[in-house]
């Protein structure tokens, strides 16, 4: 191999295989444009409502949104892509995504989940055009699939070589910290802070992950029903910040 060889002489795809672990937290960057600043998926009612008036509630929310809705709803497609995509069974990969949409009882957060999966769809696509993407968008424009969040995350970390342990818990901290960072306008609490909450609630994520481990996709379920009623709820607020 030319050691010589200059970044600007090698193609975005070599770039993708020699490297997936970048490309994979560039795909969780809070930063990254698909959305997911715009939705609290029902935690401004919960504060404005009085629900969650402290930090110690809100991190006892967020853990048990991670073990009773992440990792038990969402992950499952994650875990459903890695089970079916290596033999091409695209129509029970499919079939796990709607078990989980619908599940979502608020018409909020599934139109969110919908709106960042497929604009992740769009951006990933653009920036990693050495991977095969033509499957879930094909799936999408048919109608085959929806092309949620999770969806979309869990067939770009396959394609990227992620493992599956490593696709999960980035998923987790992903929304752990659209969690926080949505808290972080709504409450009296500063950024160092917030920090601090992220690292004391990631390591919950061992729980997840073994509990991601014991369930099959087609077992997924989500038992949250205050988050729920409270993104049900957030259309009628007064005033909002977020779209859901």
């Amino acid at each position: 191999m030319d050691r010589n060889v200059t970044v600007a002489n090698v193609s975005p795809g070599a770039a993708r295989v020699s490297i997936p672990w970048l490309a994979f937290q560039q795909l969780l960057d809070s930063a990254l444009p698909i959305g997911g600043f715009s939705h609290s998926f029902g935690l401004e009612t919960l504060v404005q409502e009085g629900r969650i008036r402290t930090t110690a509630q809100l991190r006892q929310y967020a853990e048990n949104m991670m073990l009773m809705s992440w990792a038990t709803s969402d992950a499952m497609v994650i875990k459903a892509a890695y089970r079916d995509m290596p033999g091409g069974d695209w129509e029970r990969l499919w079939a796990v995504e709607r078990l989980v949409h619908v599940q979502r009882a608020a018409l909020e957060a599934r139109t969110g989940v919908e709106k960042m999966g497929r604009r992740l769809l769009q951006l990933a696509a653009d920036i990693f055009p050495a991977i095969d993407w033509e499957p879930l968008q094909t799936a999408q424009r048919n109608g085959a699939c929806i092309a949620t969040h999770p969806l979309v995350l869990g067939y770009a970390s396959f394609q990227l070589e992620i493992s599956l342990v490593q696709a999960v818990e980035g998923y987790l901290y992903n929304c752990v910290v659209t969690c926080i960072n949505s808290a972080l306008r709504l409450m009296s609490m500063g950024q160092t802070e917030g920090q601090r909450l992220i690292a004391a609630i990631m390591p919950l994520s061992q729980r997840a992950l073994e509990i991601v481990q014991e369930l099959e996709p087609e077992d997924a379920w989500s038992n949250m029903p205050m988050a729920e009623l409270a993104m049900i709820r957030h259309e009628t607020l007064y005033s909002r910040l977020f779209m859901s």
